[in-house]
Protein backbone atom coordinates (compact mmCIF):
# COMPACT_ATOMS: atom_id res chain seq x y z
CA UNK A 1 0.00 0.00 0.00
CA UNK A 2 2.96 2.30 -0.47
CA UNK A 3 5.71 3.58 1.79
CA UNK A 4 5.12 5.06 5.23
CA UNK A 5 6.27 8.58 4.34
CA UNK A 6 3.83 8.75 1.42
CA UNK A 7 0.92 7.69 3.64
CA UNK A 8 1.86 10.23 6.31
CA UNK A 9 1.90 12.93 3.64
CA UNK A 10 -1.47 11.75 2.30
CA UNK A 11 -2.91 11.92 5.84
CA UNK A 12 -2.00 15.66 5.88
CA UNK A 13 -1.19 15.85 9.56
CA UNK A 14 -1.06 19.64 9.41
CA UNK A 15 -4.86 19.66 8.97
CA UNK A 16 -5.46 17.87 12.29
CA UNK A 17 -5.18 20.87 14.67
CA UNK A 18 -8.03 22.62 12.85
CA UNK A 19 -10.27 19.55 12.95
CA UNK A 20 -9.58 19.09 16.68
CA UNK A 21 -10.51 22.69 17.50
CA UNK A 22 -14.25 21.99 17.53
CA UNK A 23 -13.84 19.07 19.95
CA UNK A 24 -11.70 21.16 22.30
CA UNK A 25 -14.17 24.06 22.28
CA UNK A 26 -17.12 21.69 22.79
CA UNK A 27 -15.31 20.08 25.72
CA UNK A 28 -14.58 23.51 27.21
CA UNK A 29 -18.29 24.35 26.98
CA UNK A 30 -19.09 21.10 28.79
CA UNK A 31 -16.61 21.99 31.54
CA UNK A 32 -18.23 25.41 31.79
CA UNK A 33 -21.48 23.55 32.50
CA UNK A 34 -19.85 21.28 35.09
CA UNK A 35 -19.21 18.16 32.98
CA UNK A 36 -16.04 16.38 31.87
CA UNK A 37 -14.88 12.83 31.11
CA UNK A 38 -11.31 12.05 30.08
CA UNK A 39 -12.26 8.86 28.15
CA UNK A 40 -14.90 10.78 26.17
CA UNK A 41 -12.40 13.56 25.48
CA UNK A 42 -9.72 11.15 24.20
CA UNK A 43 -12.16 9.08 22.15
CA UNK A 44 -13.73 12.20 20.62
CA UNK A 45 -10.29 13.45 19.58
CA UNK A 46 -9.39 10.07 18.08
CA UNK A 47 -12.72 9.87 16.24
CA UNK A 48 -12.17 13.30 14.74
CA UNK A 49 -8.63 12.38 13.69
CA UNK A 50 -10.02 9.27 12.00
CA UNK A 51 -12.69 11.23 10.14
CA UNK A 52 -10.16 13.89 9.08
CA UNK A 53 -7.63 11.37 7.78
CA UNK A 54 -10.43 9.62 5.89
CA UNK A 55 -11.43 12.96 4.40
CA UNK A 56 -7.84 13.72 3.39
CA UNK A 57 -7.39 10.32 1.74
CA UNK A 58 -10.71 10.71 -0.09
CA UNK A 59 -9.91 14.29 -1.13
CA UNK A 60 -6.57 13.15 -2.57
CA UNK A 61 -8.26 10.26 -4.37
CA UNK A 62 -11.15 12.31 -5.77
CA UNK A 63 -9.03 15.21 -7.02
CA UNK A 64 -6.40 12.80 -8.34
CA UNK A 65 -8.90 10.74 -10.34
CA UNK A 66 -10.58 13.87 -11.72
CA UNK A 67 -7.24 15.44 -12.66
CA UNK A 68 -7.74 18.50 -10.48
CA UNK A 69 -4.41 17.84 -8.75
CA UNK A 70 -1.98 18.66 -11.55
CA UNK A 71 0.94 20.89 -12.50
CA UNK A 72 -1.31 23.98 -12.28
CA UNK A 73 -2.08 23.39 -8.62
CA UNK A 74 -0.32 25.53 -5.99
CA UNK A 75 0.87 23.87 -2.79
CA UNK A 76 2.35 20.49 -1.87
CA UNK A 77 1.97 17.66 -4.40
CA UNK A 78 -0.67 15.06 -3.57
CA UNK A 79 -0.19 11.28 -3.46
CA UNK A 80 -1.83 10.34 -6.77
CA UNK A 81 -0.53 13.48 -8.44
CA UNK A 82 3.06 12.64 -7.48
CA UNK A 83 2.65 8.90 -8.08
CA UNK A 84 3.76 7.99 -4.54
CA UNK A 85 0.53 6.01 -3.95
CA UNK A 86 -1.54 4.27 -6.60
CA UNK A 87 -5.27 4.87 -7.00
CA UNK A 88 -6.08 1.32 -5.94
CA UNK A 89 -3.88 1.51 -2.83
CA UNK A 90 -5.41 4.82 -1.81
CA UNK A 91 -8.91 3.42 -2.28
CA UNK A 92 -7.99 0.53 0.03
CA UNK A 93 -6.53 3.05 2.49
CA UNK A 94 -9.85 4.89 2.55
CA UNK A 95 -11.69 1.65 3.38
CA UNK A 96 -9.29 0.82 6.22
CA UNK A 97 -9.57 4.37 7.57
CA UNK A 98 -13.38 4.21 7.49
CA UNK A 99 -13.42 0.93 9.43
CA UNK A 100 -11.02 2.19 12.11
CA UNK A 101 -12.86 5.51 12.42
CA UNK A 102 -16.25 3.85 12.87
CA UNK A 103 -14.91 1.42 15.47
CA UNK A 104 -13.55 4.32 17.50
CA UNK A 105 -16.79 6.26 17.01
CA UNK A 106 -18.87 3.31 18.22
CA UNK A 107 -16.65 3.02 21.29
CA UNK A 108 -17.16 6.73 21.95
CA UNK A 109 -20.93 6.42 21.61
CA UNK A 110 -21.02 3.44 23.97
CA UNK A 111 -18.86 5.22 26.56
CA UNK A 112 -20.97 8.38 26.41
CA UNK A 113 -24.45 6.82 26.41
CA UNK A 114 -24.06 3.20 27.53
CA UNK A 115 -26.91 0.99 26.32
CA UNK A 116 -29.83 2.80 27.97
CA UNK A 117 -30.16 5.91 25.76
CA UNK A 118 -31.19 4.25 22.50
CA UNK A 119 -32.32 7.48 20.83
CA UNK A 120 -28.98 9.21 21.55
CA UNK A 121 -27.09 6.12 20.36
CA UNK A 122 -29.07 6.03 17.13
CA UNK A 123 -28.70 9.77 16.48
CA UNK A 124 -24.93 9.76 16.99
CA UNK A 125 -24.50 6.59 14.96
CA UNK A 126 -26.32 8.28 12.07
CA UNK A 127 -24.20 11.39 12.55
CA UNK A 128 -21.08 9.23 12.41
CA UNK A 129 -22.22 7.61 9.16
CA UNK A 130 -23.06 11.03 7.72
CA UNK A 131 -19.62 12.31 8.73
CA UNK A 132 -17.98 9.47 6.83
CA UNK A 133 -20.25 10.12 3.85
CA UNK A 134 -19.41 13.83 3.90
CA UNK A 135 -15.68 13.09 4.19
CA UNK A 136 -15.73 10.89 1.11
CA UNK A 137 -18.28 12.66 -1.11
CA UNK A 138 -16.47 16.01 -0.94
CA UNK A 139 -14.44 15.10 -4.03
CA UNK A 140 -15.27 11.45 -4.80
CA UNK A 141 -17.91 10.48 -7.34
CA UNK A 142 -19.69 12.18 -10.22
CA UNK A 143 -21.84 14.26 -7.82
CA UNK A 144 -19.09 15.32 -5.43
CA UNK A 145 -20.48 18.29 -3.52
CA UNK A 146 -17.06 19.98 -3.33
CA UNK A 147 -17.27 20.42 -7.11
CA UNK A 148 -20.66 22.11 -6.88
CA UNK A 149 -19.88 24.91 -4.43
CA UNK A 150 -21.26 23.05 -1.41
CA UNK A 151 -18.00 22.45 0.45
CA UNK A 152 -18.34 25.57 2.59
CA UNK A 153 -21.76 24.53 3.89
CA UNK A 154 -20.65 21.01 4.82
CA UNK A 155 -17.49 22.25 6.54
CA UNK A 156 -19.56 24.75 8.51
CA UNK A 157 -22.04 22.09 9.59
CA UNK A 158 -19.64 19.24 10.41
CA UNK A 159 -16.57 21.08 11.70
CA UNK A 160 -18.47 23.93 13.34
CA UNK A 161 -21.94 23.08 14.58
CA UNK A 162 -21.58 19.31 14.87
CA UNK A 163 -17.97 19.39 16.05
CA UNK A 164 -18.64 21.83 18.90
CA UNK A 165 -22.25 21.10 19.88
CA UNK A 166 -22.00 17.36 19.25
CA UNK A 167 -18.92 16.98 21.45
CA UNK A 168 -20.53 19.12 24.15
CA UNK A 169 -23.64 16.91 24.09
CA UNK A 170 -21.54 13.77 24.62
CA UNK A 171 -20.70 15.09 28.09
CA UNK A 172 -23.78 17.06 29.09
CA UNK A 173 -26.64 15.25 27.26
CA UNK A 174 -28.06 18.74 26.75
CA UNK A 175 -27.49 21.98 24.82
CA UNK A 176 -28.02 25.66 25.47
CA UNK A 177 -28.49 28.60 23.12
CA UNK A 178 -25.33 30.43 24.19
CA UNK A 179 -23.16 27.51 23.08
CA UNK A 180 -24.28 28.04 19.50
CA UNK A 181 -22.13 31.20 19.38
CA UNK A 182 -18.73 29.46 19.81
CA UNK A 183 -19.93 26.75 17.42
CA UNK A 184 -20.72 29.39 14.80
CA UNK A 185 -17.33 30.99 15.40
CA UNK A 186 -15.39 27.75 14.89
CA UNK A 187 -17.55 26.98 11.85
CA UNK A 188 -16.72 30.35 10.29
CA UNK A 189 -12.99 29.86 10.91
CA UNK A 190 -12.98 26.34 9.44
CA UNK A 191 -14.77 27.64 6.35
CA UNK A 192 -12.19 30.44 6.20
CA UNK A 193 -9.44 27.83 5.84
CA UNK A 194 -11.35 26.13 3.01
CA UNK A 195 -12.01 29.50 1.41
CA UNK A 196 -8.29 30.33 1.52
CA UNK A 197 -7.56 27.02 -0.15
CA UNK A 198 -10.11 27.85 -2.84
CA UNK A 199 -8.73 31.38 -3.27
CA UNK A 200 -5.26 29.92 -3.74
CA UNK A 201 -6.44 27.32 -6.28
CA UNK A 202 -9.05 29.41 -8.10
CA UNK A 203 -7.23 29.37 -11.45
CA UNK A 204 -6.63 25.60 -11.43
CA UNK A 205 -10.13 24.82 -10.09
CA UNK A 206 -11.82 26.93 -12.75
CA UNK A 207 -9.69 25.37 -15.49
CA UNK A 208 -10.59 21.82 -14.44
CA UNK A 209 -14.28 22.30 -13.66
CA UNK A 210 -14.17 22.36 -9.86
CA UNK A 211 -16.88 24.89 -9.02
CA UNK A 212 -16.06 26.24 -5.57
CA UNK A 213 -17.65 29.28 -3.95
CA UNK A 214 -14.64 31.33 -5.06
CA UNK A 215 -15.01 30.14 -8.66
CA UNK A 216 -18.68 31.15 -8.48
CA UNK A 217 -18.16 34.60 -6.97
CA UNK A 218 -14.72 35.47 -8.32
CA UNK A 219 -11.39 36.08 -6.60
CA UNK A 220 -12.08 39.59 -5.29
CA UNK A 221 -15.53 38.75 -3.96
CA UNK A 222 -13.95 35.65 -2.42
CA UNK A 223 -11.69 37.97 -0.42
CA UNK A 224 -14.72 39.93 0.77
CA UNK A 225 -16.35 36.64 1.75
CA UNK A 226 -13.18 35.83 3.71
CA UNK A 227 -13.51 39.16 5.55
CA UNK A 228 -17.07 38.20 6.52
CA UNK A 229 -15.94 34.80 7.83
CA UNK A 230 -13.15 36.15 10.04
CA UNK A 231 -15.22 39.01 11.44
CA UNK A 232 -18.24 36.75 11.85
CA UNK A 233 -16.13 34.46 14.03
CA UNK A 234 -14.88 37.42 16.08
CA UNK A 235 -18.38 38.80 16.61
CA UNK A 236 -19.84 35.43 17.63
CA UNK A 237 -17.18 34.72 20.26
CA UNK A 238 -17.41 38.31 21.53
CA UNK A 239 -21.17 37.92 21.95
CA UNK A 240 -20.57 34.69 23.88
CA UNK A 241 -18.21 36.50 26.25
CA UNK A 242 -20.85 39.19 26.75
CA UNK A 243 -23.88 36.90 27.17
CA UNK A 244 -22.06 34.61 29.61
CA UNK A 245 -20.64 37.56 31.60
CA UNK A 246 -17.16 36.05 31.47
CA UNK A 247 -15.48 39.37 31.96
CA UNK A 248 -12.63 40.51 29.76
CA UNK A 249 -9.96 39.52 32.29
CA UNK A 250 -11.09 35.89 31.91
CA UNK A 251 -11.36 36.20 28.15
CA UNK A 252 -7.69 36.32 27.19
CA UNK A 253 -8.46 33.60 24.63
CA UNK A 254 -9.80 36.40 22.42
CA UNK A 255 -6.17 37.38 21.82
CA UNK A 256 -6.08 34.53 19.30
CA UNK A 257 -8.01 36.84 16.97
CA UNK A 258 -5.07 39.27 16.78
CA UNK A 259 -3.06 37.15 14.29
CA UNK A 260 -6.30 36.49 12.41
CA UNK A 261 -6.89 40.20 11.94
CA UNK A 262 -3.29 40.68 10.80
CA UNK A 263 -3.79 37.79 8.40
CA UNK A 264 -6.96 39.41 7.09
CA UNK A 265 -5.04 42.54 6.14
CA UNK A 266 -2.61 40.39 4.16
CA UNK A 267 -5.43 38.63 2.30
CA UNK A 268 -7.26 41.83 1.42
CA UNK A 269 -4.06 43.32 -0.04
CA UNK A 270 -3.12 40.22 -2.05
CA UNK A 271 -4.04 40.00 -5.71
CA UNK A 272 -1.91 36.97 -6.62
CA UNK A 273 -3.63 33.71 -5.57
CA UNK A 274 -0.28 31.92 -5.26
CA UNK A 275 0.78 34.21 -2.42
CA UNK A 276 -2.02 32.92 -0.17
CA UNK A 277 -0.58 29.45 0.38
CA UNK A 278 1.39 30.51 3.47
CA UNK A 279 -1.75 32.04 5.00
CA UNK A 280 -3.53 28.67 5.33
CA UNK A 281 -1.53 27.51 8.33
CA UNK A 282 -1.93 30.92 10.01
CA UNK A 283 -5.72 30.59 10.14
CA UNK A 284 -5.63 26.90 11.06
CA UNK A 285 -3.12 27.40 13.90
CA UNK A 286 -4.86 30.57 15.15
CA UNK A 287 -8.13 28.63 15.34
CA UNK A 288 -6.39 25.86 17.26
CA UNK A 289 -4.81 28.47 19.56
CA UNK A 290 -8.25 29.99 20.19
CA UNK A 291 -9.60 26.56 21.16
CA UNK A 292 -6.66 25.76 23.46
CA UNK A 293 -6.77 29.15 25.20
CA UNK A 294 -10.54 28.89 25.65
CA UNK A 295 -10.10 25.42 27.18
CA UNK A 296 -7.38 26.74 29.54
CA UNK A 297 -9.48 29.73 30.52
CA UNK A 298 -12.49 27.57 31.37
CA UNK A 299 -10.46 25.06 33.37
CA UNK A 300 -8.24 27.45 35.33
CA UNK A 301 -9.95 30.81 35.63
CA UNK A 302 -13.69 30.15 35.51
Amino acid sequence: MGNTKAWIQAARLRTLPLSLSGIIVGTALAVLNGHFSLPIFVLALLTTVGFQVTSNFANDYGDGVKGTDNEDRIGPARAIQSGSITKESLKNGIIVSVIISMLIALTLIYWAFGTENFVYILVFFVLGVLSIWAAIKYTVGSNAYGYRGMGDLFVFLFFGLLGVLGSMFLYTKSLDWASILPALSIGFLCVAVLNLNNLRDVVSDKKHGKVTMVVKMGFHNGKRYHFFLIFGALICFSLFVWTENLGWKNSFFMLAFVPLLIHLQKVMRTNNPGQLDAELKKVALSTFLLAILFFISVNIFL
